[in-house]
């Protein structure tokens, strides 16, 4: 066993269940969940301050799950299978569509720093002076800014949920201090969830953080040992290039062989055989327009 990975299993293996009192409690009122909320954003920060957490790999699988929960709530059927097609076989030119265009936000929402300089390119239709007046809202604990955010957001521009569940999860990393949006609202709450206000919107919010929290933290747990894996065969690739290859591979939730700094062919062997080596999987099944992940 190497050294890292005696500290995985000594660190990250240690935390990577949300402990059981979190997500089994069943409780009714606002203080009781806040409680619980407040118990799982603590370990999810426990969780992500540990270095073999690939924290770009996971933000960007995240996003692919909220791209999902947000083009739910529009009505579309699309599932994380084809929003994976409609983000990396989009040709120069071509339009993504509205499912893509979800897709494509939530993947800059967590690309770039939760900065306001950071936030308008994140949303270009959007003024600095909007977001700014948007993220002054929030005040008070994490959750409670978080509830008020997205409901100020959701009146001032209805019909606009991923807009909203951005600047919700935009706001709840300003308030803990996180570098990067981290996406766990919208797969939490529902369609309905998002038509409360007030006090149900603030219960709701919260429990989406615990039924979030519970997935991101087994998630991280489970990259973090793909990673490794991925990192530890890494020296043994001879195909020049392979080690950008690799980088590319922990930072995205997947990547086509044309992405990768090589010659097409030379890229499409390596895929394979990073998949042949068990530390990387093709994802859509097909023979070809090929995508791969960890």
């Amino acid at each position: 066993m190497t050294f890292s990975q005696m500290t995985l299993t000594g660190g990250l293996e240690n935390i990577s269940r949300m402990p059981s009192w979190v997500t089994s409690t069943r409780v009714e009122t606002l203080e009781d969940v806040a409680f619980l909320s407040g118990a799982a954003l603590s370990h999810l920060h426990l969780v992500f301050s540990q270095n073999d957490v690939p924290q770009a790999l996971l933000r960007d699988r995240l996003a692919l799950r909220a791209a999902t929960a947000c083009v739910a709530f529009s009505g579309r059927q699309e599932r994380e299978r084809e929003l994976r097609d409609a983000l990396h076989l989009l040709r120069p030119g071509d339009l993504p569509g509205p499912a893509g265009e979800i897709c494509l936000a939530w993947r800059r929402a967590v690309e770039r720093p939760v900065r306001l300089n950071a936030l308008d390119r994140i949303l270009p239709k959007l003024s600095k002076s909007q977001i700014a007046s948007w993220l002054a809202v929030a005040r008070g604990a994490p959750v409670a800014r978080v509830a008020t955010v997205l409901e100020t957001v959701l009146e001032d521009v209805p019909n606009t949920e991923t807009l909203a569940l951005i600047m919700a999860d935009a706001a709840l990393a300003q308030a803990l201090g996180w570098d990067y949006v981290v996406p766990l609202l919208a797969v939490g709450l529902n369609r309905a969830d998002l038509r409360k206000r007030g006090e149900d919107l603030r219960l709701a919010c919260h429990r989406a953080i615990i039924t979030s929290a519970s997935d991101v933290v087994p998630l991280a747990a489970d990259l973090a040992r793909r990673t490794m894996r991925l990192k530890a065969v890494a020296p043994k690739l001879r195909s020049k290039g392979a080690g950008g290859a690799v980088e590319i591979f922990l930072t995205r939730d997947a990547v086509m062989p044309s992405a990768l700094p090589l010659p097409d062919r030379a890229a499409r062997r390596l895929c394979d055989r990073l998949v042949q080596l068990g530390v990387v999987r093709e994802l859509t099944g097909r023979d070809t327009f090929r995508l791969y992940g960890v």
